[in-house]
């Protein structure tokens, strides 16, 4: 795969890069770059979370070398209780490979890294203490404001979060963080305060966020926004059935996002059409090779939205096979992990 090729595939989905110039220059200068994203063991996976695992098995197909950081002291800043943090970390080290796993991806050079086994650090620590000198409330503040719990009254917290997470970037050896659009500020954070420690900027790669089947941002906290990783067939069909899906309406919908972001994607990767089954009396069955097609019968209203909301929920009910391997000892964990 040539430079251009692993730009074009590391560029296709994402919001934004900064800088494109940057990330060229390194393709063209090293072999096998590295990556990582970072998710903090806050809340239950969903299905929202294909959206990054699909932008990482791009990296992994671009022959980097790809770190997938389970941030557990990230999560306890975030109010995850402490006693909590071991069995969510254990959670999610389970599941998130069954993600990879359901769409195919090579995950010879992937690797999972826990938060606290080099955040202890005492390195890491007076590092935390050097970048504090320099950062002022305002930035760290502003860094946090779309990732870490607001209030009136916040806590310290939040204010060191970004700080631990720009020098994520330097002690896991990357040369880019990959994140969702809503982490920008504490990626622009790292770029300006990692160098004030002598520290390289990196590289900073987003996706956009796609909505929830109620129209708002899919969150772990909302259940009727999301579709867990366990849920069964039934229920996945059940929230597909009562998602927000206006007939013709694109802006904030859901289930064309995930279809746009996840479910074409891995089509095409597969060089598969998506199929929309339908009797003959309502036209029959529709194909699909491209998401631009798809949206375009759509707001033409050539596509219906129940037939669209029954197809989604196949291809995801399929997606969500390998998360139901050793089922009983996942759920075991998450009732210790979310009580």
């Amino acid at each position: 795969m040539t430079p251009e090729e692993k730009f074009d595939i590391i560029r296709r989905n994402t919001q934004e890069i900064v800088t494109e110039e940057e990330l060229k220059a390194l393709l063209k200068t090293k072999k096998n770059p590295s990556v990582y994203l970072g998710t903090a063991i806050t809340g239950r996976p969903h299905i929202g979370y294909f959206v990054w695992v699909l932008k990482l098995a791009d990296f992994l197909k671009a022959g980097f070398k790809v770190k997938l950081l389970l941030a557990d002291l990230h999560g306890a800043l975030d109010q995850t209780p402490w006693e909590l943090l071991e069995k969510r970390f254990e959670y999610y080290k389970i599941i998130i490979p069954n993600m990879f796993e359901a769409i195919g991806a090579d995950i010879k050079n992937f690797e999972i890294v826990k938060g606290s086994d080099f955040q202890k650090n005492a390195n890491y620590f007076y590092d935390v203490l050097r970048v504090s000198t320099y950062a002022t409330v305002h930035d760290a503040k502003k860094a946090g404001s779309e990732v870490v719990k607001q209030s009136d009254n916040p806590r310290l917290a939040g204010l060191i979060y970004p700080i631990m997470q720009a020098l994520d970037e330097e002690y896991l050896g990357v040369d880019i963080q990959y994140g969702g659009v809503d982490q920008r500020k504490i990626l622009m954070f790292a770029r300006e305060y990692l160098p004030k420690v002598g520290y390289q900027s990196r590289v900073e790669v987003m996706t956009p966020l796609i909505p929830g089947l109620i129209g708002e941002k899919m969150s772990a906290s909302k259940e009727d926004s999301k579709i867990d990783l366990l849920d069964s067939d039934e229920n996945v069909k059940n929230k597909l059935k009562k998602a927000f899906c206006p007939a013709g309406v694109v802006e904030g919908n859901g289930v064309l996002a995930f279809a746009k972001h996840v479910l074409m994607v891995i089509k095409q990767d597969q060089k598969k059409p998506f199929v929309i089954e339908r009797a003959e009396k309502f036209g029959g069955k529709l194909s699909y090779n491209s998401y631009e097609a798809l949206e375009q019968d759509y707001v033409n209203k050539k596509l219906h939205p129940e037939d669209l909301k029954k197809a989604v929920a196949d291809e995801i009910i399929g997606l969500l096979k390998p998360m139901k391997k050793d089922i009983e000892k996942k759920l075991k964990i998450i009732k210790e992990a979310y009580p």
